[in-house]
């Protein structure tokens, strides 16, 4: 089988398995998805910049199990703070052309890696920072923050709360379910709901913790 038709039935498989994620990928999508792989095998040759080697782990590993959480977005303004080489926030970039995102990672290298892949993917709705998400205070808080597998729940929505104003949706992804987690949260967050997620392929536990955060007089009549 030549290249060209092994990339292509790369793309027929990974449209075909973001849609049982409820996920619609075109061609072009698929094409900028497996070029984000491409780009990531590259740069951790020299970086060391994921764990997950060989092509069919980084898909499931990396782009459906960014795509899984797709669904649960709310918003047009998201972050994914730890963001690492970029997931989720790259494949759901992809997915989302219409939101933009803003990927947060302390680690440079890692930081650098995001900024030239959304170049190189030609996503305009991507902006790479450089920075600790506790350390940073935007104009406006964001609709929906994304982490996967960062910290535990309570210390995740500390750091994030600079990012998060009434009805910021945190979105938490987790392997086995968090319930010591879950039982540790706080006003003004609540969690909304828990969700397993089967990512095709994957054959190990994921969890989606929705939190939602409420208004700040809340959380100053609760202390």
């Amino acid at each position: 089988m030549s290249d060209d038709s092994a990339r292509r039935l790369e793309r027929a498989a990974l449209i075909e398995q973001a849609r049982l994620l409820n996920v619609s990928l075109g061609d072009s999508e698929a094409q900028r998805l497996a070029l984000l792989l491409d780009e990531l095998e590259r740069w951790s040759a020299a970086y060391n910049l994921s764990s997950i080697h060989g092509r069919e782990a980084m898909i499931t590993h990396h782009l459906l199990d960014s795509l899984s959480i797709h669904e649960h977005l709310r918003g047009a303004r998201i972050a994914d703070v730890g963001t690492g080489a970029g997931f989720p926030g790259l494949p759901l970039a992809v997915a989302n052309p219409d939101r933009q995102f803003t990927l947060i990672d302390s680690a440079g290298k890692k930081v650098r890696f995001v900024a030239h892949a959304a170049r190189a993917l030609g996503l305009g709705n991507v902006e790479a920072v450089h920075s600790r998400a506790e350390d940073l205070n935007p104009r406006e808080p964001f609709d929906t923050v994304t982490a996967r597998a960062l910290a535990r729940l309570p210390d995740l929505l500390e750091s994030v709360r600079t990012l998060s104003g009434p009805g910021t949706r945190v979105l938490a992804m987790k392997g086995r379910y968090p319930s010591t987690e879950i039982a540790a949260v706080r006003l003004p967050w609540r969690v909304l709901a828990t969700r397993p997620i089967e990512v095709p392929g994957l054959g190990e536990a994921r969890h989606l913790v929705i939190v939602e955060s409420g208004s700040r007089e809340a959380d100053r009549a609760v202390s």
